[in-house]
């Protein structure tokens, strides 16, 4: 599907400035209002951008919940069946943020019905999920993006180029890590995140999917793992009503815990190196503490969420003893130059979401990829799915052969 407005229906003119691309988004929690956050702020970081996204309907079961989105956000369209917005010939491309369990199912019918789909990780409960839609979007010819969004940092992608040209000679070793504290509260309510059939393999899916991306976008393949994980609040009291986010619910009942807390992993990768993956949703004192750290023959680069806009970077020939240095990221590291102008100026999250909805529509104007896609999504999930694999055999797995 293209945008051409002769041909299509998925775009209408907006006079000199190019098409606007009618959007829907399905599910609005806290991922539903990021997207339509980035939606709403695109053109003021990207004006030359087309074609231009307008959020025309936004699906949610909690009827109340939708109708403040859509107030709030000038939407002129709400409705409590995702499949309205999959049937509406007028809506072009749709946001699927809806709980994991629902991304197979809503994907392959968002691609089925020829519309572009940005779909958020880890797309299902299973590799196997995440083929189906990439299947999907494939026969039907749509376009795709996944919600990668720390590759998207332009440190991140500074940090990529410099390994790619040697800057720290061949890479060694490496640590990633990602760990938050959201489940950590035992009144934490046991949501769908918290069940095996809904939200799949626990912090694998939620965290550990983002640093598989991370592994393979700056280090490249993964040969194979070996896994460990845990679950260390084994019960939490059901919510009495709908949830948004990581609610507490004191009081109610308590049920089990299905999935997994914590995963730790390590990692030969093709081109030698070797790398341990470790993920936590249990870490008190610990927020959104997101990283790495990798080491080469000739240096090594550090970077850390909560410094969004730093490198840590030591590299030339005193093998020992030798400085490390901060550099901050400025205009020629990635989209920066879309955010601020000159280096040492802080981004945020939902500027990372902003460039993941610039790629998103550029890809829809080109008819090709920019940025993570649904590909990436089944190379992640194969990675998650060999870690289970591990842990359930006691042995290292190759994500390549895995399913």
């Amino acid at each position: 599907m293209t945008v051409d407005t002769a041909t299509t229906a998925d775009a209408t003119e907006l006079g000199d400035a190019g098409v606007i691309l009618p959007v829907g988004i399905i599910g609005f929690g806290w991922m539903g209002r990021a997207h339509a956050q980035a939606y709403a702020r695109v053109r003021h970081h990207y004006p030359q951008l087309t074609p231009v996204p307008k959020l025309m309907v936004i699906a949610d079961e909690v009827a109340e919940r939708a109708a403040d989105a859509a107030a709030q956000f000038d939407v002129p369209s709400t409705v409590a069946d995702w499949h309205d917005v999959v049937d509406d010939p007028a809506i072009g491309a749709v946001s699927v943020t809806a709980p994991n369990f629902l991304h197979r199912e809503i994907g392959c019918a968002v691609a089925g019905a020829g519309k572009h789909l940005w779909i958020e990780k880890p797309v299902g409960l299973s590799a196997d999920d995440a083929r189906a839609v990439a299947t999907a979007a494939r026969a039907a010819g749509v376009r795709t993006a996944v919600g990668f969004n720390y590759r998207n940092v332009p440190a991140v992608a500074a940090a990529r180029e410099m390994i790619a040209a040697g800057g720290i000679g061949e890479v060694t070793h490496a640590r990633f890590r990602l760990f938050s504290d959201y489940a950590a509260h035992p009144d934490g309510a046991l949501s769908w995140r918290f069940q095996r059939a809904r939200g799949g393999n626990g912090v694998l899916g939620d965290l550990a999917s983002h640093g598989a991306d991370l592994v393979w976008f700056l280090l490249g393949d993964i040969e194979s793992v070996v896994a460990d994980t845990a679950i260390f609040v084994p019960e939490r009291p059901r919510p009495t009503g709908s949830t948004s986010g990581h609610q507490l619910a004191s009081g109610g009942d308590r049920g089990p815990v299905e999935n997994e807390d914590y995963v730790s992993a390590q990692m030969r990768l093709a081109s030698g190196a070797r790398c341990v993956l470790e993920a936590s949703r249990v870490s008190v004192g610990a927020q959104n503490s997101y990283g790495f750290e990798i080491h080469g023959t000739e240096g090594v680069v550090r970077w850390d969420y909560r410094r969004m806009g730093e490198l840590e970077v030591g590299n030339g020939h005193d093998y020992q003893d030798l400085a490390v240095a901060t550099r901050f990221v400025g205009p020629g590291a990635g989209d920066y130059a879309a955010f601020q102008p000159g280096a040492a100026n802080p981004m945020s999250y939902d500027d990372l979401k902003v460039i993941e909805a610039a790629r998103f529509c550029a890809s829809v104007r080109d008819e090709t990829c920019h940025g993570a896609t649904i590909d990436d999504a089944v190379r992640s999930a194969q990675v998650l799915d060999a870690m289970t694999t591990s842990v359930r055999e006691g042995t290292w797995v190759s994500p390549d052969t895995h399913g």
